[in-house]
């Protein structure tokens, strides 16, 4: 067979595979998507639904233009979306100060250890996400475990505050997340190549300077991947805040939820969900392009 042949048939055979499931994804992901950032740019109708006129001040009362004629510009929405942020950002931080070690610690375990840690660390995915939050009230309000157990040992006279906070939020977060964070991470560690790390130390580098010019490189990639892994849903997360942190920590899934079906606003609900989406695409590329670079490029050591 010859070679232009050939690859044509496996184009179509790759097509053939692929095109189910590309229809799919077109249909009901794309279809959505086209759907809401259509009523992003739509005015809001006056008993809830839309207007169909050209409305570009949806976005404007987030990012600082909105329309003078009805509304002045409240910077309540956009402190919303700056909390949001740095509530995610948080999250990726402490998930990854807790998995990153503890991926090292697991990958010199032996076999039969290793496996069994994984399992213990997978575990959570097997009960139900509403149950595990709802354990979490139990053990923070102020009738529950951690206070009980502070005034009884007379570390505290009164009560803490300590649910419906933007700690238990954070708390609650950093528990659901920690999975997705570990297995990107442990991934990278262990395909990790320890001779390299040997050699550097044989070539008189000390321990920080092994980690920075050589572990962290190389397990970089898992780092990168656990982040968005966590960023993006902790962005976007409406539970967690709604059961552990009340209406004292608003975040932007919840300001999304409250649109749609409290306010009915969709465009404005509309408009917040691009917002995330377009977060969420630059996550994306910045990560393609990385992995897309890192794969040109020889793999070499500074």
């Amino acid at each position: 067979m010859s070679g232009p042949s050939r690859r044509g048939r496996e184009r179509a055979q790759l097509g053939f595979l692929l095109g189910p499931v590309s229809a799919f994804l077109t249909i009901f992901l794309g279809g959505p998507l086209a759907i809401m950032l259509i009523y992003s740019f739509l005015a809001p109708g006056l008993y809830g639904g839309v207007e169909w006129q050209f409305y570009p001040h949806n976005f404007g009362r987030i990012l600082g233009f909105a329309d003078p004629e009805f509304e002045d510009f409240d910077p309540v929405y956009l402190a919303i979306f700056l909390r949001s942020v740095r509530i995610a950002a948080t999250v990726v931080i402490i998930t990854l100060l807790v998995c990153y070690p503890a991926a090292f610690q697991i990958s010199r375990l032996s076999e039969k250890r290793k496996s069994f840690a994984l399992f213990l660390i997978t575990l959570p995915f097997f009960a139900s996400l509403i149950v595990r939050l709802f354990i979490w009230v139990l053990i923070l309000k102020k009738t529950g475990f951690v206070n009980l157990t502070l005034q009884t040992l007379g570390i505290v006279d009164e009560p803490l505050e300590l649910i419906y906070t933007e700690g238990a939020v954070i708390l609650g977060m950093v528990y659901i997340f920690i999975p997705f964070m570990f297995l990107p991470v442990y991934a990278s560690v262990e395909k990790l190549d320890w001779t390299l790390v040997r050699a550097s130390q044989d070539l008189g580098a000390s321990g920080f300077q092994t980690f920075c010019r050589v572990i962290f490189p190389l397990t970089l990639p898992g780092v990168i991947g656990g982040s968005i892994i966590v960023f993006i849903p902790s962005l976007g997360n409406f539970v967690v805040p709604a059961v552990l942190g009340g209406a004292k920590t608003l975040m932007l899934g919840n300001l999304i939820e409250q649109q749609f079906l409290a306010a009915r606003n969709w465009p404005f609900g509309a408009a917040l969900a691009m917002l995330v989406m377009s977060i969420v695409l630059l996550l994306l590329f910045i990560y393609v392009r990385h992995e897309t670079r890192r794969g040109d490029d020889a793999p070499g050591i500074r």
